[in-house]
């Protein structure tokens, strides 16, 4: 095989969720299908029975890193089947996303089919030819320059401009959702309309494709958030337009799942389930997610605040006054913060999971139900905390599928500190562009 190119396998089919048991033919299959890398060679693994992974590593599970879908099957996570096999289906999205990423240029590699026989609108991934094993074509000088991924869309009503990848990556993640068979109805970022895939599914997704997608051009850091929510039965009998608008605008106390997906040096994807915060690696060498941070806990404080510091002039005297504070040791931990800014929300937040500290954004800018909802969902569950600078976020009731806030989110300590502030969200100039 040629060392430099990696293989796209096709997706899972539809699981019968009888037994997610690893011993299991269906489970069997679908990891010996779910094989991706964003960025080397890889090679196919096949795992033959629960305690035969490869043939350079047979040692058993309770001797090596679980992957995620062991994890979510067997491993760690009591989730049912139903989620297990949706979680199943949205890694693979985001592993074709990360393979995408990693070779931007090649946007007709990820192209879905517009009628391919998975349903209405986007076709089902497993049917189209193009996902049969097959490396990436190799991107050539031309089509490095010829500016794709700069080329940016306007919609009105989403208010911000969507790139080609934006949209690429939104039905990319749309098809693997109608696939999986579990999901009811998508609300995404991209969309100024939820999308209801099937009567029966018995879940919600909300999800921003690609955070940070300005920032490809410049080979920054980029991510995926999702959460997970269980459909309501009880709005089943109205109109399809209005149950999806209303399961999509769930508060966030009701989140099932949240997580985010990390498109950086490593791949990594971020996720609870209620019960703690895990991140899982994605293995070039086997192409699966493996659990590399276990039941991560924020520290109770951190040393560094994350935040556009260019604004400074625009902000209430309450957030200047923290910041002058805690940079200058003056604060109730008695050494001096460092800033780390990033602007790709994803990356800012997952060093503050990691590190502890603050990441934030003062003004009404980032949306509820997309990225603030989940990422305060997997904070807390790491120990933190997440506001608008006044109110936890999870109790807020959504009144609109795009509705923005300020937005505050880590250690529980600092967080403590930075709220007892008297105003800390920017009411001047909240408008200007990013």
């Amino acid at each position: 095989m040629a060392s430099s190119a990696f293989l796209l396998y096709p997706p899972p089919g539809h699981l019968n969720p009888a037994s997610l048991s690893l011993t299991s033919p269906a489970i069997r299959s679908l990891c010996h299908g779910l094989s991706i890398s964003n960025g080397c060679a890889m090679r196919r693994t096949q795992l033959l029975s629960p305690r035969v992974v490869s043939k350079t590593s047979p040692s058993p599970v309770s001797e090596r890193h679980l992957t995620l879908l062991e994890y979510v099957a067997k491993g760690g996570a009591d989730v049912g089947d139903d989620l297990a096999v949706l979680l199943t289906h949205l890694q693979y999205a985001c592993k074709r996303i990360a393979a995408l990423v990693a070779s931007p240029f090649n946007v007709d590699d990820g192209r879905i089919p517009e009628d391919s026989g998975g349903g209405e609108g986007i076709g089902s991934l497993s049917s189209s030819g193009r996902d049969k094993p097959k490396p990436l074509d190799i991107i050539s000088y031309e089509s490095a320059i010829s500016g794709i991924v700069g080329v940016a869309r306007c919609d009105e009503n989403l208010g911000f401009a969507n790139t080609e990848v934006d949209v690429l990556h939104n039905d990319m993640i749309l098809a693997s959702l109608r696939n999986s068979g579990k999901v009811a109805v998508m609300a995404s970022e991209e969309d100024d309309i939820p999308v209801w895939i099937s009567d029966h599914g018995p879940f919600v997704v909300v999800v921003d494709p690609l955070d940070g997608s300005r920032n490809i051009d410049a080979s920054i850091p980029t991510g995926t958030i999702f959460g997970i929510y269980n459909r309501l039965a009880e709005l089943d009998h109205l109109p399809v337009e209005e149950k999806a608008q209303l399961n999509s605008l769930q508060s966030g106390n009701r989140l099932v799942a949240a997580g985010y997906v990390l498109y950086s040096s490593a791949t990594i994807l971020c996720i609870s389930v209620g019960s703690g915060t895990h991140a899982f690696t994605l293995d070039h060498s086997t192409g699966e997610f493996v659990l590399t941070h276990p039941s991560i806990q924020v520290p109770p404080r951190g040393q560094i605040y994350s935040v556009n510091d260019a604004r400074y002039f625009d902000w209430p005297d309450g957030l200047r006054q923290y910041i002058d504070t805690v940079r200058q040791g003056k604060g109730q931990f008695p050494k001096k913060y460092s800033a780390r800014y990033i602007c790709s929300l994803v990356a800012d937040f997952h060093r503050t999971l990691v590190y502890g500290g603050v990441v934030m954004n003062p003004r009404d800018h980032l949306r509820l139900v997309y990225e603030a909802n989940p990422l305060s969902f997997l904070i807390e569950h790491a120990g933190g905390r997440g506001s608008d600078g006044k109110t936890r976020i999870l109790s807020f009731q959504p009144v609109e599928l795009h509705q923005r806030l300020p937005l505050f989110l880590g250690s529980i300590d600092d967080m403590n500190e930075l709220e007892s502030y008297d105003s800390i969200q920017q009411k001047i100039n909240p408008g200007y562009d990013v």
